[in-house]
């Protein structure tokens, strides 16, 4: 019998300005960057970069199950020990309230952009409804 091949892991830290949120290891961190998207595998070269707001984050385990986090700005930090996300605030998936995100999604986007309040609503809210997997 053959051995199957280890995934190789890195360190990822997921804290917001109020708390850690999740800290483990992972084979994989893909997150939308204002340059646009990016993935990050163990042994990525160090990088910052600003997250996009409005927008999740997905973390791949090493056994490959996947963690979606609404991802409500800050930055993402790769260093040679590992994965730091910076976020201003997180959701993870099974926080969310989905009836509620939907809710606040549409009623921010009949308002239109027409306030820096509604675009900042209705950016949290698709960062929420695209972390539970709902389709925008």
């Amino acid at each position: 019998m053959e051995a199957e091949p280890s995934v190789a892991e890195m360190q990822v830290d997921l804290v917001a300005v109020e708390r850690q949120i999740w800290s483990g290891t992972a084979q994989m961190v893909v997150a939308r960057t204002v340059d646009g998207d990016i993935g990050v595998l163990p042994g990525h070269a160090p990088l910052l970069a600003q997250l996009r707001e409005g927008f999740a984050a997905r973390i791949v385990s090493p056994d490959g199950s996947v963690m979606s986090v609404a991802v409500h700005g800050g930055f993402l930090s790769v260093t040679r020990d590992g994965v730091s996300i910076l976020a201003e605030d997180a959701e993870l998936r099974d926080e969310i309230d989905v009836t509620h995100a939907r809710k606040a999604y549409e009623d921010a986007k009949a308002r239109g952009g027409d306030s820096a309040d509604a675009l900042q609503e209705l950016r949290r809210a698709r960062a929420q409804l695209l972390a539970a997997g709902e389709s925008i």
